[in-house]
C-alpha cells in the first residue's frame, strides 16, 4: 500500500503544491463547511487584524508577528509596510495559522510544516473539508483509505492527524465573533456574538 508523504515527488499523478496528492472533494455525506457559515465571497471580501487572527488560531501576537517575518505563514491580504501599519489575513491564513500551531505542538518538522503550509495554501476552498494530515512528528502524509491509515498506525508513524474540515469550522466559529473589517474598504465589520444570534433567530420565528 502506498502512501502519500509531504515533500515526495509527483509521478506523473496530479499534485497539489508541496508534493501532497491533488486533494478530493468532501466525502460523500460531509456537509462543506461553508454551509453554514460565511460563504466563499463572503470571505474573499472579509479581513481580521492581528489580534482577531491571534485569538482565533490560539497563538500569541509574537507567534503571528515571527511567523510572519520569517515566512511560515505570512498575510495573503495585506503585509506590513513599515511602523503604522497592520497586516490583514484572509480566513484562509487564520486556517493555515491553527493548523501550523497544532503541527509544531506535535514536534512536526519546520521542514514538513512548510510543505504542508504550501499545500493548504495552494488547494481549493471545496476540497478541504476532505483533507486528512497525519504525520509521525517528521513527516506528513494524506492519507487516502483506510488501510493506509491502518498501516501508518501499524508502522508506528501516524500519531498524530489533523481532520482540516474540523478545523476550518473551529476557526469560523471563533472569527464570528471576533473584529473583522472589510477588504475593499477598510469598514469595520462587528462581531456576532452567540447571544445576539440566537435571539435573531428567535425574533425570526415569532414573527
Amino acid at each position: 500500500m502506498r502512501k502519500r508523504e509531504a515533500g515526495v515527488s509527483g509521478n506523473g499523478d496530479s499534485r497539489a503544491a508541496g508534493g501532497l496528492p491533488a486533494l478530493p472533494g468532501p466525502p460523500q455525506g460531509l456537509v462543506p463547511p461553508q454551509a453554514a457559515g460565511q460563504g466563499p465571497q463572503d470571505r474573499e471580501r472579509t479581513g481580521y487584524r492581528g489580534p482577531s487572527a491571534c485569538a482565533a488560531a490560539g497563538i500569541t501576537y509574537r507567534q503571528l508577528d515571527y511567523w510572519a517575518r520569517t515566512g511560515l505563514v505570512q498575510p495573503s491580504i495585506r503585509p506590513a509596510h513599515g511602523s503604522g501599519t497592520q497586516r490583514l489575513y484572509s480566513f484562509r491564513d487564520v486556517l493555515v495559522l491553527k493548523i501550523v500551531k497544532r503541527l509544531l505542538d506535535a514536534g512536526v518538522s519546520l521542514q514538513s510544516i512548510r510543505t504542508s503550509v504550501a499545500a493548504l495554501r495552494s488547494a481549493d476552498a471545496a476540497e478541504l473539508p476532505g483533507m486528512t494530515l497525519m504525520s509521525d512528528g517528521a513527516s506528513v502524509y494524506r492519507c487516502t483509505s483506510p488501510d493506509e491509515l491502518a498501516e501508518l498506525l501499524r508502522g508506528g508513524r501516524g500519531i498524530f492527524g489533523i481532520a482540516v474540515g474540523a478545523v476550518w469550522q473551529d476557526v469560523e466559529q471563533a472569527l464570528g465573533g471576533l473584529q473583522a473589517e472589510r477588504v475593499d474598504t477598510g469598514e469595520p465589520i462587528p462581531a456576532v456574538h452567540p447571544q445576539d444570534e440566537l435571539a435573531r433567530r428567535r425574533n425570526r420565528v415569532l414573527g
